[in-house]
């Protein structure tokens, strides 16, 4: 097992934006990186400020793959939609060590901006 990268990450920060009327639709993404030799399994919970988490949504990322999740995408996400522009926080956890990165494309405004972050990880 390759011990590069962490079994448990946070990101706080969560709002997924319109996807508004530009050519590139606004959007979140979590970036999972398994430099392992086995799969990773991945459970995902979804902290939300005024209702319960989602709990288990499971995500298999494949031997030496990267895999891109689509927050906007209800059946990258176990058929779980996600309110629009409203606050979310993620919690990912990994049967193996892996690399995660979340990113956000938001085209509300006419200067669009894209940006990635990597989460807390323990």
């Amino acid at each position: 097992m390759n011990e590069s990268g962490k079994r448990v990450w946070y990101f706080p920060d969560g709002e997924l934006p319109p996807p508004g009327d530009e050519p590139m639709k606004g959007h979140e993404s979590v970036i999972l990186l398994n430099d392992n030799d086995c799969d990773a399994h991945v459970s995902m919970t979804l902290f939300f400020t005024d209702k319960d988490p989602i709990e288990g949504i499971l995500i298999t990322v494949s031997t030496k793959r990267v895999k891109c999740i689509r927050m906007d995408q209800p059946e990258a996400l176990g058929g779980v939609g996600i309110p629009l522009e409203t606050q979310y926080a993620i919690k990912l956890q990994s049967d193996v060590p892996i690399v995660a990165q979340y990113g956000r494309l938001d085209t509300r405004q006419a200067k669009m901006a894209f940006y990635t972050t990597m989460g807390i990880s323990f």
